[in-house]
């Protein structure tokens, strides 16, 4: 165990290019699983300057079925894609809800996919696709999240939603954050560094000289408020370097200053670094695919393990077969600060949940339209409409601890 080091992680806010694409996509997980439980979703998104594009594999009863879509599903998936966008507050000139140029290329699942995946007779539903997945908890925070990520996550969510009830009117969307703790005997003891850009309206810039000053300086104590607000008190201290808006002016950002795509905030989306990732995104993908429920299976397990004492950190990994239900394999580090075997859990998580894509959707709910909220600031250590996510939930605490006192 090193004594002291550094670590960091950072967030992006809603308004960032690949994060509209990221709820774009859930949006249409979404609306199709209100309609269909049982919808076959993978959807991908490009945003750029006025432009959204979709694309993927579909199937959905009473949306598209039999190569063909339904009447008005086109024009519902439009309407969709558009409220999302104003949801998030894009009304720029390079990209507005309104009137951005929008392409469906959307089409029907491929059927060797689905023989391959789908249930019939007494063969249960396989792996949407091969591929390794991992789930993580931590004590750090109370969320058992990295703290760096955490913080990071928090930081932006509160100041979309100044921005959004007009308390901090010179944001715009798109923003990051970048959280860098040191910590002692792995436990956060002080913020040595925090970077925060966000886009602003113009004129909220100073820089080499140029722009106006005083409004700088109400922006950049702003968001100073807001990391106060956000991380303990002790770990703010006077060696803490804050850089805010560091490359000057920020006015032109979203999809019109860079494009956006599905799936390329996969370490935003999870641990911050703090865990391995299997690689495979969520966004745009229904609960049959396991690059997404086997990831929230892993949290979940992870979780329960540290919120029932039997860990300080956890990591978990499955390993999945396309086609074939159950896993391949389980594997369980506890990273030296467990009071059990590794391989004592190993054996008891099956007898617990099943962790084929079925028993994981069973076990979680999954089949329900609530993806659209797990698009930004984090799928893991957050509430969504005031209810934990199910992956969340910590109620296998005591089976786990009876398991393993057997």
């Amino acid at each position: 165990m090193r004594n002291s080091f550094l670590f960091t992680s950072e967030s992006v806010s809603e308004g960032h290019p690949d994060k509209v694409a990221d709820q774009i996509s859930d949006s249409i997980v979404d609306l199709f699983l209100s309609k269909d439980p049982e919808a076959r979703v993978a959807c991908e998104t490009l945003t750029t300057t006025q432009l959204v594009v979709l694309a993927g594999e579909i199937r959905c009863k009473g949306v598209y079925e039999d190569g063909a879509w339904a009447p008005g599903a086109l024009e519902e998936i439009e309407a969709t894609v558009r409220k999302t966008v104003k949801d998030i507050g894009y009304e720029q000139d390079g990209f507005h809800w309104q009137t951005f140029r929008f392409e469906n290329n959307l089409h029907g699942q491929s059927a060797h996919i689905a023989q391959g995946v789908d249930e019939s007779g007494d063969k249960d539903e396989g792996a949407g696709d091969q591929g390794i997945m991992f789930g993580y908890a931590s004590d750090e925070t109370p969320d058992l999240m990295p703290a760096t990520l955490d913080y990071s996550h928090k930081i932006l969510e509160r100041m979309a939603a100044d921005r959004k009830a007009g308390v901090a009117p010179f944001l715009e969307p798109d923003a990051k954050s970048q959280v860098t703790l040191r910590y002692a005997n792995e436990r956060p003891v002080e913020a040595t560094a925090i970077v925060v850009s966000t886009q602003h309206v113009p004129g909220y810039f100073f820089h080499n000289g140029e722009g106006d000053e005083a409004r700088y300086i109400e922006l950049r104590k702003y968001v100073l408020g807001v990391i106060a607000d956000v991380l303990p008190a002790e770990l703010l201290t006077a060696n803490t370097v804050y850089h805010i808006n560091p490359t000057g002016r920020f006015e032109i950002g979203g999809p019109d200053g860079d494009a956006g795509l599905t799936g390329r905030k996969i370490i935003v989306d999870t641990y911050g670094g703090a865990s391995p990732h299997g690689g495979g995104a969520f966004s745009g993908k229904d609960p049959t695919k396991v690059d997404r429920s086997a990831a929230y299976i892993t949290r979940y397990l992870a979780k329960n393990i540290v919120a029932a004492g039997l860990a300080r950190r956890c990591t978990i990994q499955l390993s999945y077969a396309i086609g074939v239900a159950e896993p391949l394999s389980i594997y369980v580090d506890l990273h030296g600060t467990g009071t059990v075997e590794e391989g004592r859990i190993e054996a008891a998580i099956p007898q617990l949940v099943r962790l084929s894509p079925k028993g994981i959707r069973t076990h979680l709910g999954l089949n329900k339209p609530i993806y659209k909220q797990t698009a930004a600031y984090g799928h893991f250590g957050r509430t969504a409409d005031g209810d934990a996510f199910p992956w969340e939930r910590t109620d296998l605490t005591d089976k786990l601890k009876a398991a393993l006192a057997a």
